[in-house]
């Protein structure tokens, strides 16, 4: 590949932030880099020379290339760093990867908050955000070693081209590693920016869309692998809080004296809404925390009864006083329905669901002797400040906190909060020159989790004399703002006229991001109304899809696809329903089908087979976005079968997984079948793209099945039987 040279000046070079500056480190700018005889060439022949801010090369030919997100089994490890090796043209085999330092100026991605850099992994933007970052930065770092090879043979740049980790002359036959070129390596006065390319063609492609081992996974089998949990620093010391049950409660501890005294407790400390425990050891910190006779008052969330909240929000619903905010409004949805033949309306209802991420939350915060920095290990989606709040905690400088990124053993979205990091800097104050390391018990993670919205929705759709839907009107009654409104706009969908409202409650307590955010909750109730449409119509769920999808041919392909693959048009057996369900999430499109049975003695359903076809854009690692899918349908049937938080009288009823039911290895589909449309548009967001799908696509089942409908998640066996009854 050519390119022209594009100007950029040595100083904007060291302090670029498109991915491509020299290594600068959480000190500033490394000025030692350049020999003092030639500030144009890289001093000495050291045994390994940080090329770049993102990848670091060994006289042997090693390669280390800097991963800035989160590594929480989504594979973040090996697809970054193969974006940034393909246009490199690194020697995979070769190639290690690392997490980069925590600094957002340099290692952020845009798309999030306007032009702010930021490092936050969530929200299925990892390698959608990183691609263009890591693209780019692979063919700076690749334009640099065919620079410094060309000044080094005296060949022009244009004869040179890179394969497998060489430079080589096309007419000269000479040929020179990337680790020989170390002691060589020449910064161009003009270094090509190469924003728009151009890049290697996706015919080029030796890394990317290619199964490929993933970099960490051999660690996480043999056990060296990191977690925040595994670490052990010398003089760690432990902290536990005891939180409640009811969010937001103010704690008064009446036996203080009496905790202070038992072996190895060094603090008690009491928080606006907790009491802490520093100790010794971990076992002494547990035994203290179970002692602690505490009284609660003053929770916002006092009063509040879950399960009784809808007949609230129901009222809140028709009261024409209370505005709420306006989400959609495309067309004129009240004259549509006004001339529609036919008019439907459906009430959805979806309960609080925990995060229920395999690891607990932990953090250690070792703060200096001298009080003047700090060191943090811990497992984090990271977030929006990349010190993670525990520069405005401890009173520092942001540039005196130094994170150090562990695997974390589950997200979801929870661990893009740092209050599990801000709590341990907050105790770790107190004890200047020891590691502290903060544990929450699993009954700690979920009954002071934050968990996805308990929300009331309305829908009403009108169909005209030819049985197309012209317009949709989508009410939500509940708590979260965006935690609540993601999923609702129908772009895919040829309905005219759109509008959606929120209207607001508060109830105190505490809300997060979960997996696919609004998404489950709205795309379940869009999807069960078309199905009720279609039903009303006597039309086929799928082709009453293929007509409203008739502008938007790549969403059209994913139906298709999931329907050939689910034989869709075959008779059902007759103990079996199957139901249908679109949605796009993160620029991904995705169609899902399942099959299901149900026991009409107990109430309980079973998933089958599970079918899904997506357009997630130029797909980096095929097999392990199929296991991002997968695992999220997995998680999806999870919480849609069994999951459910309740709160009575403000209080959390479920403590751990023996009263919070997860999905259990024999209640598993049969099978679970994923298709990748392919694509050579931008990679887009598969995380979440699962998930969502599965709240809709049971339901529309067990309508397909039974004639009946489920109109509240979680589907228990419970309601399962009410639904069966009416």
């Amino acid at each position: 590949m050519k390119t022209e040279a594009i100007p950029i000046n040595r100083r904007q070079f060291l302090k670029s932030t498109g991915g491509v500056a020299l290594f600068i480190g959480v000190s500033g700018i490394i000025p030692t880099i350049f020999s003092c005889e030639n500030p144009k060439k890289i001093k000495g022949s050291p045994a390994a020379h940080k090329l770049t801010a993102w990848v670091q090369i060994m006289e042997d030919g090693q390669v280390i290339i800097y991963n800035p997100a989160a590594e929480m089994g989504q594979g973040s490890m090996t697809s970054l760093a193969a974006i940034f090796a393909e246009e490199m043209d690194a020697d995979w085999s070769k190639v290690n990867v690392e997490f980069s330092p925590q600094e957002s100026a340099i290692y952020g991605s845009e798309g999030w908050s306007g032009n702010a850099k930021i490092m936050l992994s969530a929200g299925s933007r990892v390698t959608k955000g990183y691609f263009p970052i890591m693209r780019r930065a692979g063919a700076q770092a690749r334009y640099i070693m065919l620079y410094s090879a060309s000044k080094k043979w005296q060949v022009p740049i244009d004869q040179l081209t890179v394969s497998n980790g060489y430079v080589l002359s096309k007419n000269d036959n000479k040929r020179s590693s990337f680790g020989n070129l170390v002691p060589d390596l020449l910064i161009p006065e003009d270094l090509p920016d190469f924003k728009e390319g151009p890049f290697k063609a996706p015919s080029e492609y030796q890394l990317i869309g290619k199964e490929l081992p993933r970099k960490e996974i051999p660690e996480k089998v043999n056990g060296s692998a990191l977690f925040t949990m595994d670490i052990k620093l010398p003089g760690e010391i432990y902290a536990v809080l005891e939180r409640g049950n009811q969010h937001g409660a103010q704690p008064i501890l009446e036996n203080r004296d009496e905790i202070e005294a038992m072996d190895g407790v060094l603090q008690v400390k009491k928080l606006d809404y907790a009491i802490a425990v520093i100790a010794t050891s971990l076992e002494q910190a547990l035994k203290a925390k179970k002692g602690l006779n505490i009284n609660w008052n003053n929770s916002p969330a006092e009063g509040f009864n879950s399960q009784e909240a809808y007949n609230r929000y129901e009222k809140i619903l028709v009261d024409t006083g209370q505005k709420g905010r306006e989400l959609t409004k495309i067309g004129e949805t009240a004259k549509a329905l006004r001339q529609a033949k036919k008019v439907y309306t459906a009430n959805f209802k979806n309960d609080y669901v925990y995060h229920a991420q395999m690891e607990p939350l932990n953090s250690i915060v070792k703060v200096a002797e001298d009080g003047n920095s700090a060191e943090v290990w811990v497992g984090s989606q990271q977030g929006f400040d990349s010190k993670l709040g525990v520069p405005e905690v401890l009173g520092l400088e942001p540039e005196k906190v130094n994170i150090h990124l562990q695997y974390l053993g589950g997200g979801f979205g929870r661990r893009s909060m740092t209050d599990f990091v801000t709590e341990c800097a907050l105790l770790a104050k107190d004890f200047p020159g020891k590691p502290v390391k903060l544990m929450w018990t699993r009954e700690d993670d979920l009954r002071y989790g934050a968990y996805r919205p308990l929300t009331l929705q309305h829908l009403k759709a009108g169909v005209d004399r030819n049985g197309t839907i012209t317009s949709l009107e989508h009410y939500i009654v509940g708590d979260g703002g965006n935690l609540v409104a993601s999923g609702i706009k129908n772009d895919h969908y040829n309905i005219p006229n759109q509008y959606a409202l929120w209207k607001e409650v508060a109830e105190g307590i505490r809300l997060k991001h979960w997996r696919a955010v609004g998404h489950g909750p709205n795309k379940f109730a869009i999807e069960c109304l078309l199905d009720d449409i279609a039903s009303d119509l006597r039309k086929d769920p799928v082709a009453l899809r293929r007509d409203l999808m008739k502008n938007s041919p790549r969403a059209l392909a994913t139906l298709n696809k999931a329907a050939a693959m689910a034989q869709w048009s075959t008779d059902r057996k007759p103990d079996r329903g199957r139901g249908v369900a679109f949605l796009e999430r993160s620029g991904t499109l995705s169609t899902g089908i399942c099959e299901i049975s149900v026991d009409r003695n107990t109430g309980k359903i079973s998933v089958h087979h599970f079918w899904s076809a997506h357009d997630a854009g130029l797909i980096i690692q095929p097999d392990n976005v199929k296991a991002q899918i997968e695992g999220g349908i997995l998680m999806g049937i999870s919480s849609v079968l069994t999951e459910q938080i309740t709160i009575i009288d403000g209080k959390v009823q479920q403590s751990n997984f023996n009263d919070y039911q997860i999905l259990r290895l024999e209640d598993a589909p049969e099978s679970v079948e994923t298709a990748l449309i392919a694509s050579t548009d931008s990679p887009q967001g598969v995380g979440e793209s699962g998930t969502p799908l599965v709240a809709c696509a049971i339901a529309n089942a067990f309508s397909d099945l039974t004639g009946k409908t489920l109109r509240h998640l979680p589907f228990t066996r419970e309601r399962v039987l009410e639904a069966l009854k009416a």
